[in-house]
Formats: C-alpha cells, structure tokens, sequence
C-alpha cells in the first residue's frame, strides 16, 4: 500500500495494475518509471515553487531538518510514507503532465528509421510515417515486435504501455524481394526485369494513380502515360520527387535511381511565366522537372497571359505562329488525329469532346455498325486556322461541359484539320466516298470564315446521310438545339432499327432452334441405325463363329469315330469290356472294347459322340473315380473297367 501511494502521489496513476507494469517495463527501477510518465527537464523533478529544482531535502527542510540534501535516485527507499512527499511535490500538480513521447526504431530489410510520436498516436499513424520513409503502402505494410501480441491500426499506443524506447520490424509479404546483387551492371541488369510501381499525386485535383512500369520503361513513356491519365501535355508536366540522376528522359527506370519496388512523385501543370514573376518561388529542396521532351516547340504566348514580343524582347509584330493541328499528308490517320488531340487540349483546355482516334472508317464503324442499341450519331468537326471564327467556336462553344457531355453521350466525335490545301483535298476525297458529291460539294463551297464546322452524320441501311452541317457562327443554345434535333431524328430511325433487328433476331432464333431440332432429329435416326447395323453385324458376326466351332466340331467328331478301332464281337478269343455310358440328359449308349485297348480309345468315343473330354468328366460308380484323370495309356484291364462297367458323363466346370 506504501507503494501504491507513493506512485499515485508522484504519477498520479491510480491502477496499481498499470503502476506495476510500468515498472516492470522498467526493470523496477522506479526514478526510471516515474520519468518516464511525468513532465522531466534534465532527469531531475521539478517544483512549482518559483521553478526550483529539487535539490534541498526531499522530506523538506520544515519537515526533517536533520535530513542530508540529496538528487532523487534509485536509493530513494521504497518503504517510505506517502505523506511525507506531498507538502513538497503536491500530486494535484504532476497529475497535469504533458504527452509523454515515444521512441521506435522500425528495422526494414537493410534500412533502420527512428520514429519518435506522442504515445497519443496510433499504430496506424506509424505506418503512414513508415509510408513516407519507406516508400511502401499501407496496405502491404505489416508491423511487428509488439511485445503485448498482434495490434490493429486503430490502436493507442498509451493502451500498450510501451517503454520509452521500442524495437519494432517491417514485413512486406506482398511484395517481391529485392535482387540479390554483386556488382552494379549485374544489378542494373537485374533492375531492368523488375517491375516498379509509381505512385503519382495530380497536384490540381489531388488525385493518386498507382502505375507498374517495368524497369526497362523510359521517363519518357512515363510522362507520355501521366499525359494520357491526366490531359496535361508532357512539356507542360511540372514533377516532383525524380532523383537528381533522373536527368535525361530518355533514361531508363532502372537507370534513374529511384526507389524499388515504389516510388512517390507528384506531377502538376508548369505555370505560367507571368505568376512565376510575380510569385516566385522559394528554394526546394525537392527536385522539379520541366520536361522539355517533346522538342523545342515554342508555346503560344497568349496561353500564359501574355505576348511573345515580352517573353522574347521584341515587338509584337515578329509573334510566333501557333503550331499545326495536323501535319500536312500524313500518312496515317491514327497519328495525324493524336497530333490534333493534343494540340487542341494544349490550346484550349482539357475540357473538350473525346476524338475518335483512327481512320473516318474506323469511325464509321465505332458509330453505325454494332448491334442497333449502341450506334450513335457520327459529328466530325472540320477546322480551320484561318477562319476568325475558330477560337471562339472552340472555346466558347465546343469546349463548353454541357456540350462536351451531350456529345460524348451520343455522338462519335472525329475530327480533321482543313487548314493546309492537302489536307482539305484529302478530305474532300473521302467525303465523295463516303457521301456523294452533293456533300463534298457543298463543303468545298465553304468559305474560309465560314469554318469550322460540325456535320452530323447518321448511318442507314445502305448509305450514310448527313442530318445537318452546323456552321462556326452560330451560338452554344442553337448548337445544342441542333444537337438534339439531330438526335431525335437518330433516335427515332434507331427504334425502328431496334424493332427490325429484334423481330429479325426472333426469327433467325427461331431458325436457329428448327435447324437444331432437325439436327438433333437426324443425329438419332442416323445413331438408331447406326446402332441396329451394329446388332445385326454383331449378331452375324456371332453365328458365324458359333457355325464355324460347330462345323470344327462335327469335323473334329467324324475325324475321331473314323479313328476309332472296330468293335469286337461278343465271343472273340481276346478278352472283351462292354461299357455303358450315361450322358447328362439321361440316356445311354453301349459299346465293347478290348480289354487290351487303352483309355484314349475310350475317350475319342465319348468325343465320337460329341462329348470331348477336354469339356466332360467320365466318371466310375464304385469306387467313385475320374476315369479322365487316368493315364489315357492306361489299358481297359488295368484300369479295372473289365469285363464290364457303368460310366457316366458330367460337365467339367
């Protein structure tokens, strides 16, 4: 109890459960304990009284004047009063203490990371620091070396009563080893067939992706798929966490010193040179990457807010020209449309309608030829540089989100440039295919400033047919409006096809079905008789070997009775047997025999008369005896079947 009171007055913890604990965790050394749960400065306790330090008598001076000055230490005797203490150090006072603090040395493979967290905290908020120094998720993160058993994220350290300083470890099950390496091309080498996963933050929209990239992908194809994800062009990506060495983005993954197996990095879009002058930014330790890599194309100066003749020191007359949309004859129309992509979001924003990527029949396909539940309206916008209508068509209109959203709903949106002759001309070209003249026609009647333009086509049975070509100069509620006009005509045409193909796919099941119950029909009648001409050859098969073992047989039985001896008389000079023999059914048959003659001759008689002794026993009456199991060389005398016996036959089994 003197102990009790003692720990309750100087921690004021009232469990002695959890008192004993803490010393126990701390080898019973009890100053040891109670720094550790109490407000300490220099390992020495503090008074309130003026902010002395404890370095007169511990039972006070009023109290024990005869007492010695002494520093609190393990000699403090246990086995003293509680009493004596509170005048001194009053427990209302320590009872306030502040968070007490926690150090962990977390070992990880080969690394080691101090920790050191309120014992307020939880184990999860350890695993997010782990998180950040490892470069390892949550989610594949085990903690061990709890000494109080298995723990959950959302437990309080203070609830483990942990010492001050604890040892804890890291297992990633989930995630592969690290190469085992001897030399830095072995292991560069090795690095290449692993697998990295980038776990990459968009600053804007504060939004993570979590990509696998082997080690043999560039920084380059990186960026490339960072564009695809978030719509920013790659020389416009502004990055964050790539090693210092990751200079070239040609470099491999393996090559550019990041972490293995995971890597944090942070991607924004690059601002513009007026905010940079006007907010610079502060040193960083962190390394930021413009990327420059898709050449030394020049950005349009109007897209930072202001002119090329301020960036560069010149007038604005020597303003650079924008870049084209498309390049002029190009081959193929999957690369010329990507081009158009990404310098229509490079100039007017992300927000923009989903172009088709691929050949106008590519687009035919996507939108006309499935079943008729998923076509759609084909819209294919035509643009043109030149025309004074284009940037606030594209801009005001096109990219507006009611828009984008409706024509992404139902339309497949394709796209060409008409700015360069080529171009133009190639166009026109498939348009007469795919039109008629009428159309291409009236396109090339166009005028410059009457561009761009949206043609809405509908695929038909045999053809395809534009609903409505929708000029540059119009405004967002007319757009829309002929959007939908268009789409209501599309809709109603798709009910009918709807209707069509669903009575013809009712028929064609219905077909199906009667072709397949026919097969099915042919298939039993062709098994029946199949099976009825196996039976019969079966059965044939049968009695011709059953005729062939008779006809064996009868020949067998001729050959033998044309062997036997002649039967002697009843009164000849040589001893004579006469043999009766019982066959199974009964009757009976006579003969006579020499006495001399031997058993075989016996035998071949039996046979004679279709009873082999290889299928038959001959038995004796008295004595019991198999005459078949004698010696066929036996005479008749000797075999004691002289002057005359009773034989019978029985099946051998």
């Amino acid at each position: 109890m003197a102990l009790h009171s003692f720990t309750e007055a100087c921690t004021g913890i009232e469990n002695i459960d959890e008192a004993i604990t803490l010393l126990e965790q701390n080898n019973w050394d009890l100053v040891a304990a109670i720094n550790g749960v109490i407000p300490q400065e220099n390992g020495i306790l503090q008074s309130e009284y003026g902010g002395e330090t404890l370095h007169s008598s511990v039972y006070g001076p009023a109290s024990h004047p005869t007492t010695s000055t002494s520093v609190v230490s393990p000699a403090v005797s246990v086995s003293a009063s509680a009493s004596a203490f509170r005048p001194v150090v009053p427990s209302r006072q320590i009872v306030e203490r502040l968070p007490r603090m926690l150090d962990f040395r977390v070992e990880y493979r080969d690394r080691n990371v101090d920790v050191v967290v309120e014992d307020s905290c939880t184990v999860g908020d350890i695993k997010q620091i782990l998180e950040n120094e490892l470069q390892i998720p949550v989610a594949k993160m085990l903690l061990k070396g709890w000494k109080c058993g298995d723990v959950d994220d959302s437990t309080v350290l203070r609830t483990l009563h942990l010492p001050k300083n604890s040892n804890l470890y890291v297992l990633t099950p989930d995630l592969p080893p690290p190469p085992l390496l001897s030399s830095s091309s072995s292991a560069l080498q090795e690095l290449l067939n692993q697998n990295f996963m980038l776990i990459i933050t968009h600053r804007e929209v504060q939004r993570e992706y979590s990509l696998n990239f082997s080690g043999s992908s560039t920084i380059q194809e990186v960026k490339r798929n960072v564009y695809d994800l978030t719509s920013i062009p790659v020389r416009h990506q502004l990055w964050e966490g790539w090693p210092p060495a990751a200079s070239d983005d040609s470099m491999t993954l393996a090559a550019a010193g990041i972490n293995y197996p995971c890597h944090r990095l942070t991607v924004g879009r690059r601002s513009s040179p007026a905010q940079t002058r006007v907010q610079p930014e502060e040193p960083s330790t962190d390394v930021h990457m413009v990327s420059d890599s898709d050449g030394d194309d020049f950005e349009d100066a109007t897209e930072f807010g202001v002119d090329d003749g301020e960036i560069f020191g010149m007038s604005s007359s020597s303003t650079l020209r924008k870049s084209p949309m498309m390049p002029e004859n190009a081959e193929n129309e999957g690369d010329a449309l990507l081009q158009f992509t990404a310098e229509f979001s490079s100039r007017y924003g992300d927000c923009h309608p989903v172009f088709f990527i691929g050949s106008l029949e590519a687009a035919f396909q996507e939108a006309f030829y499935g079943k008729a539940r998923d076509r759609k309206l084909l819209a294919i916008y035509l643009h043109h540089d030149e025309s004074v209508l284009t940037n606030v068509f594209c801009s005001q209109m096109l990219c507006v989100e009611s828009v984008v959203s409706y024509l992404s709903q139902n339309f497949i949106t394709w796209a060409w440039d008409t700015t360069k002759e080529a171009n133009r001309a190639r166009f026109l070209t498939m348009c007469t295919r795919h039109f008629g003249s009428v159309v291409a026609q009236t396109i090339r009647t166009q005028k410059t400033d009457q561009f761009p333009l949206f043609l809405i086509v509908m695929g038909k049975r045999s053809s395809n047919e534009v609903l409505n070509v929708i000029q540059g100069n119009t405004t967002v509620d007319e757009l829309m409006m002929r959007l939908m006009a268009a789409m209501e005509i599309f809709t109603a045409q798709q009910q009918e096809d709807i209707k069509d193909e669903d009575e013809r796919e009712a028929r064609e099941k219905v077909k199906r079905e009667q072709d397949e119950a026919y097969r099915l029909s042919l298939e039993a009648d062709r098994a029946k008789r199949e099976a009825q001409e196996r039976e019969m050859a079966e059965q044939f098969r049968l009695e011709q070997i059953k005729k062939e073992q008779e006809e064996e047989r009868e020949a067998i039985r001729l050959s033998l009775e044309q062997a036997l001896p002649p039967e002697p008389e009843e009164e000849n000079n040589e001893p004579v047997s006469k043999l009766r023999i019982r066959t199974p059914s009964g009757e009976f048959f006579e003969r006579r025999f020499l006495a001399s003659n031997n058993l075989q001759v016996v035998f071949d008689f039996v046979a004679s008369k279709g009873y082999p002794w290889e299928e038959f026993k001959l038995l004796s009456t008295f004595p019991r005896r198999d005459v078949t199991q004698m010696d066929p060389c036996k005479s008749l005398m000797d075999a004691k079947l002289y002057p005359q016996e009773t034989l019978f036959l029985e099946a051998k089994e």
